[in-house]
């Protein structure tokens, strides 16, 4: 661990969030690899929401007089407790956490999982934001993914969430599907567009290790194609009024999600369920935080004892900031690196020029950021910045 005099301290305040960890889904679909379980038996929904107040309670001296100005629930499959569970949950939260009135409060949501008016109690129990996990209109590729909705829950969905008086949702859609053409993958934003979301994920499916599609992997698009696909859905995204600004986040004017931008911006935030990681900067440097990942020993465990907390150096606070920064349109000025890290940007700059002259970088209005070309070779840049192994 770093103690205070190895580590420097960080001169101003970071924006704080809260993100919430519901684990439990359906079923486990092919292609993921988040910490997510298929639900067997009764949803433990009281106990849980019971844990996760114990975390906020165990997790509120981190907080350091800052407001939280996000909050997002997140899975699994969140839409599988119940709004009342949902509003228990916020209650409970706004009474040891000091959440500002006007946070962004988003529920994940399976089109699979939402009954008639049930969006709505969602509203009316705090949430004012939802991401529906809708990943393609083509039912053909939703059975291969391994969704439990077909195109028409989709719809169904986005009818009771603006029916439910929610103006601000997001689009989850993949796009490299197997055997996918150009012609269906724009099919598929053209339905999403239909719907008038405020924002759209769109990413390209990826083999992810430990994941049913790494072992028996489904037949993907070839590079060429998936540029094809991109250039074509992008062009169609731009023309309907949506911008870019993260590598796979696009949104109308204004409508960008506030959650993740603290999270690419290398804000706080708290980190409260089953695996769910933390970040919180404090004078005596970055505290990273994971709580045990496997829901039932998470249940079991004393709320001190579910959290482990590790302090990373210099170099791995520079990377991760990278990492994050990169991803944004708008990129990074040294001073906001130097801020959020505690690190002088001194030794990055002989890689970052080096990225500068191949045509991956470059600097505008004293943000460093990615060209477009940075942007397809992103992780290729990112490689250049990791830290020495010691």
């Amino acid at each position: 661990m770093n103690t205070a005099h190895e580590t420097p301290a960080v001169a101003h305040v970071l924006p704080l969030a809260l993100y919430v960890h519901l684990p439990w889904c359906v079923s486990k679909c092919p292609y993921c690899d988040f910490n997510s379980h298929s639900l067997r038996g009764e949803l433990p929904e009281q106990a849980y929401i019971k844990a996760l107040l114990e975390d906020a309670a165990v997790d509120a001296a981190w907080v350091t007089g800052r407001a939280i100005e996000t909050v997002f629930l997140g899975g699994g499959t969140p839409s599988l407790f119940s709004a009342g569970a949902i509003g228990d949950l916020l209650d409970g939260l706004a009474a040891c956490l000091p959440l500002r009135k006007d946070s962004e409060i988003t529920l994940e949501v399976n089109p699979g999982t939402v009954e008639r008016g049930r969006l709505a109690d969602y509203r009316r129990a705090g949430v004012n934001r939802l991401s529906l996990g809708a990943q393609s209109f083509d039912a053909a590729q939703l059975r291969t993914l391994g969704r439990i909705h077909g195109p028409a829950e989709i719809f169904a969905a986005v009818d009771e969430a603006v029916a439910g008086g929610f103006d601000n949702f997001n689009l989850d859609l993949m796009y490299a599907l197997p055997r996918q053409s150009v012609a269906q993958a724009c099919a598929d934003v053209r339905a999403a567009l239909s719907l008038g979301p405020a924002h759209l994920s769109h990413y390209q499916l990826t083999l992810e290790p430990n994941t049913r599609f790494h072992h028996a992997p489904p037949p993907l698009p070839d590079e060429d194609l998936i540029c094809d696909i991109e250039q074509a859905t992008r062009a169609l995204l731009r023309e309907s009024g949506f911008t870019r600004y993260e590598v796979s986040a696009w949104s109308r004017p204004g409508r960008e999600c506030r959650h993740n931008l603290n999270y690419w911006r290398f804000g706080d935030y708290l980190g409260l369920g089953a695996g769910a990681h933390g970040k919180q900067t404090t004078p005596q440097g970055v505290r990273r935080t994971r709580r045990v990942a496997h829901p039932r020993a998470y249940l079991e465990a004393p709320a001190a004892r579910r959290v482990q907390a590790s302090w990373p150096g210099p170099a791995d606070r520079q990377f991760e900031f990278l990492l994050n920064a990169l991803r944004l349109r708008e990129g990074f000025s040294e001073q906001a690196l130097e801020q959020a890290t505690g690190t002088s940007p001194l030794k990055l700059l002989e890689t970052m020029a080096q990225a500068r002259d191949q045509g991956l970088l470059e600097k505008c209005d004293g943000r460093w950021r990615a060209t477009e070309l940075g942007y397809v070779q992103l992780d290729g840049v990112l490689a250049a910045f990791l830290p020495d192994a010691e």
